[in-house]
């Protein structure tokens, strides 16, 4: 029998400082008292720890609040310029880089337009380096003052000791790519500055979960529906395999045997038809202008057609509502979920005309209990949300370490 690991005092002082830095990150302002009654720990600890993160500058006060027949108690909050934070997207049609304030305030952006050639992994890591820089410099950013760097990409993230994260991204034809190392050399960052790599559509579906739609929900599915189709499935208010590559290749499960050649390279995928790439193909496909480079504009010139009663534009975006409330109604069968949320730039696009259709065929194809305890929502935070997940990535690393560098744990 494996002898369990013994928690050290330096352990149990990264703990304590998690607790009470994720409680007032999440619902500060608190008193200490409060911090008491929602953590379990000790007023003694609680006195100690609090005045730990005030000296290291995490914390800062926010007023008072009365108390019964004592003295006022002080509020304390996480001080907003304890740290800066970069969340990077790369999407299907351009690298998207953003520094953020602990809150997630935007402090400045640099954005990259890609083609469909432009994938190449070594031109995707001269965008993120060149970005980096350039949003450190807009906003007089002092590297120091980064607490990490997190990143979003298409496709499959697997963790290899000594080489770091490594991306299987088929759409972008991406095999094997080790992205973390390949960051790493071209990244100008102090060592020690975490750098995580993740699925966009775990950074999505975390983004909505702490900030958005997904709020307050313990299980829950978080659809990212762009030029492909992604989902981060949420089991206990935690992304399902609990680490930062943990995401659902939604896309690329089988909605019709035989059926369209997906990018992925096999056939009948469910991107293949409801992706905004194979929406327009499809488009073009039924008798519809030429497909367009920018996707956006597409579907732009599509939501046009049907309000002017193109049939042919009506019809296509009926099937489209069904067929992804089919995909949909599969993961309620197989997760249950309580909320379902739906964003991305398409589904912000299309979500507001098609989710009543889209409900309605998840309730026709789902197994009625599971489908009458869930919702289908529109996501809340826009089409810069898979970069604010990237930056909850380092954000989240901060709050589980107390916010504490190796030095002030060991000296603290």
């Amino acid at each position: 029998m494996a002898e369990a690991k013994r928690q050290t005092v330096r352990d149990l002082r990264r703990a304590n400082r998690a607790a009470l830095l994720r409680r007032l990150y999440f619902h500060g302002p608190l008193s200490r008292h409060e911090l008491g009654q929602a953590t379990g720990l000790s007023s003694g600890t609680v006195s100690n720890v609090t005045g730990g993160l005030l000296a290291d500058g995490l914390l800062i006060e926010a007023g008072s609040v009365e108390s019964d027949g004592g003295r006022p108690r002080t509020l304390l909050r996480v001080a907003p310029d304890c740290g800066r934070l970069i969340g990077v997207d790369v999407g299907e049609t351009r690298v998207r880089v953003e520094l953020f304030d602990i809150a997630l305030s935007e402090l400045a952006r640099a954005e990259y337009p890609l083609t469909d050639e432009g994938h190449d992994a070594r031109s995707v890591v001269r965008h993120i380096g060149a970005g980096v820089a350039a949003v450190l410099r807009t906003a007089k950013v002092a590297q120091d003052e980064l607490l990490g760097v997190g990143v979003g990409v298409p496709g499959i993230v697997e963790r290899v000791p000594g080489t770091g994260a490594v991306v299987h991204g088929a759409t972008v034809g991406w095999d094997a790519v080790p992205l973390e190392s390949l960051l790493r050399a071209e990244v100008d960052l102090p060592p020690g500055i975490p750098l995580l790599v993740a699925n966009g559509a775990r950074t999505f579906g975390q983004a909505e979960m702490w900030y958005g739609a997904g709020r307050g929900s313990g299980d829950a599915v978080i659809v990212l529906w762009g030029s492909g189709v992604g989902a981060c499935i949420v089991t206990g208010g935690a992304p399902y395999g609990g680490t930062e590559s943990a995401a659902g290749e939604f896309g690329h499960t089988t909605l019709r045997l035989g059926g369209r050649r997906c990018r992925c390279g096999a056939v009948g995928c469910l991107e293949a038809y409801v992706g905004a790439r194979g929406l327009l193909e499809r488009w073009a496909e039924a008798g519809g202008p030429p497909g367009t480079a920018d996707q956006e504009l597409g579907l732009t010139a599509l939501l046009a057609a049907a309000d002017a009663n193109d049939a042919r534009a009506l019809e296509l975006l009926a099937e489209t509502a069904e067929f992804l409330g089919a995909g949909i109604s599969d993961l309620i069968n197989l997760f249950n979920p309580e909320r379902i949320v739906v964003g991305g730039w398409a589904g912000l696009a299309l979500g507001p005309r098609l989710l009543p259709e889209v409900r309605r065929a998840a309730d026709a194809y789902a197994l009625p209990h599971p489908a009458g305890r869930s919702t289908i929502d529109l996501g809340r935070l826009g089409p810069d949300a898979v970069t604010v997940g990237a930056a909850t990535l380092p954000l989240a690393d901060f709050l589980a370490r107390g916010g504490a560098t190796e030095r002030v744990l060991t000296s603290g």
